[in-house]
């Protein structure tokens, strides 16, 4: 429904006359200008949509400022919960940089020291069964495509595949304490 010209011309004049100070007032509590002025716009965009007669009240001034006040609670609110949410996802952020930060530091006094991890990774893999040790070396360590060693071996390309599965999951087992070499030589 399309305002009448009456209702315009009294809308022009509340807005006249309410705009600055309103805006004035939403921005000793948003902060930013731009957010103030989008409350005011918002408070009038009410008014304009609803038509909501401006002589009908007995107190309208009261009335303007409940909206305002009440947009500008909202907005806070709104604005409040979105910094909790970007503060908690920071927070997250940076305990997992501390984890991995310290994870990293272990790594590199745990095993950057130790003598022997070539030849506890040569163990592990040792320990595959037969056919799962030949088809493992062939794909991690000689780099060969699936397709090929299935190929080679004249056996199916699930079978490769099922047998690196046995091989993960062995070597996992086995160097579960060596797991971030595991994951960086072999996954």
């Amino acid at each position: 429904m399309q305002p009448s010209p009456t209702y315009k011309v009294q809308f022009e004049e509340v807005y006249l006359s309410f705009y600055s100070r309103m805006k004035r007032f939403a921005r000793q509590y948003v902060i930013r200008e731009e957010d103030a002025e989008n409350i005011v716009q918002d408070v009038f965009f009410e008014l304009w949509e609803k038509q909501i007669a401006f002589n009908s009240f007995v107190n309208f001034n009261g009335f303007l400022f409940m909206m305002l006040k009440n947009k500008c609670i909202d907005f806070l609110r709104r604005k409040t919960l979105e910094q909790q949410a970007i503060d908690e996802i920071q927070s997250e952020y940076i305990r997992t940089l501390r984890l991995k930060f310290e994870s990293l530091e272990a790594l590199d006094n745990k095993f950057l020291n130790e003598s022997g991890v070539d030849t506890i990774i040569q163990k592990a893999i040792d320990c595959l069964p037969e056919k799962c040790r030949e088809i493992f070396v062939m794909n991690k360590i000689e780099g060969k495509k699936q397709r090929e060693i299935a190929q080679e071996l004249h056996i199916s390309v699930h079978t490769v595949e099922s047998q690196m599965a046995i091989a993960y999951k062995k070597l996992k087992e086995t160097l579960k304490d060596y797991m971030p070499l595991f994951l960086f030589f072999f996954v």
